[in-house]
């Protein structure tokens, strides 16, 4: 419980790097995920380049964190595998939130930056990564070590509860 709590959006980050050890954690937590009939239809694309990193703020606004952060991973559905129609995005976001939480444990800092369904944003990143039409990137999440502390945030809401019905 701790670490879902204490999980923040991290948008600063130092220069100290990620090794390759805590990427292949995060892509095993991400490969933990639940996935509906369990068809995995997950892809993940890591970059490390600062040349492709700086092309996205380009086309995506809310990205400008790119420019201090170590690496990004991209996660994609492949909308060949799914087993209902559009459950892909479902088992992506649920990757994306275990690579969230495993970079926190981790004592790396991250943040979730929403690509698909928006049609301004992810048609540019499957051009800028040459992914096939097939292959939808869902989210971008900029990791690195953190250069801010950000307190635990309190979101539990009672308003937000109904029991058996509206």
């Amino acid at each position: 419980m701790e670490n879902i709590l204490s999980r923040r959006s991290i948008r600063k980050f130092t220069d100290q790097e990620v090794t390759e050890e805590q990427v292949t954690s995060l892509l095993k937590a991400a490969m933990s995920a639940p996935s509906a009939g369990n068809r995995q239809t997950w892809e993940f694309i890591i970059i490390k380049n600062r040349e492709t990193m700086d092309k996205i703020p380009e086309f995506h606004k809310y990205s400008k964190m790119l420019s201090t952060a170590n690496l990004a991973i991209v996660v994609c559905g492949d909308t060949t595998k799914s087993f209902v129609k559009g459950f892909w995005v479902q088992d992506c976001a649920a990757a994306t939130q275990n690579i969230l939480l495993a970079a926190n444990s981790l004592g790396l800092g991250s943040v979730w930056l929403g690509i698909y369904p928006s049609e301004e944003i992810y048609p540019k990143m499957q051009e800028l990564l040459e992914l096939p039409k097939e292959i939808i990137p869902v989210s971008l999440i900029a990791i690195g070590y953190p250069d801010e502390e950000k307190p635990p945030s309190e979101r539990y809401d009672e308003n937000k509860i109904r029991y058996e019905k509206w």
